[in-house]
């Protein structure tokens, strides 16, 4: 199991206190150190089962320069949207959580974070 935080997140430093105090076996990912490639935000959309803008922090200051609440959310756009996400990583949702059984979550709720320790039991 992974997971990708940003540690001046409060939602992060809640998710991996309850994986830890849960004894769960992870690894932390500092995306915005660690920068995911477009192809790891591909396979990471496609666990959640989501697209792009799904997963986009549109308050962002960045989000606002790109206009981003302007783009088109469809199948064109999706590239463009990945990319903006992968050269923009503070745009990306936090935390996500990869499971062992192949999904992953965005692990915002205490709820998320119990279900990706359930999906990991499986």
């Amino acid at each position: 199991m992974e997971i990708w935080i940003n540690p001046a997140c409060s939602k992060c430093r809640s998710a991996l206190s309850l994986l830890d105090a849960e004894g769960a076996d992870y690894t932390v990912r500092r995306y915005l150190e660690d920068v995911p490639s477009e192809d790891e935000i591909r396979a990471v959309l496609e666990r959640l089962g989501l697209e792009p803008w799904d997963i986009t922090r549109t308050q962002e200051a960045a989000a606002k320069e790109l206009g981003l609440k302007e783009w088109a959310r469809d199948e064109e756009a999706r590239d463009r949207w990945i990319a903006a996400l992968a050269e923009h990583p503070a745009l990306i949702q936090r935390p996500i959580i990869t499971a062992e059984d192949g999904t992953a979550l965005v692990a915002r709720s205490e709820e998320a974070v119990q279900e990706a320790l359930a999906r990991n039991k499986s």
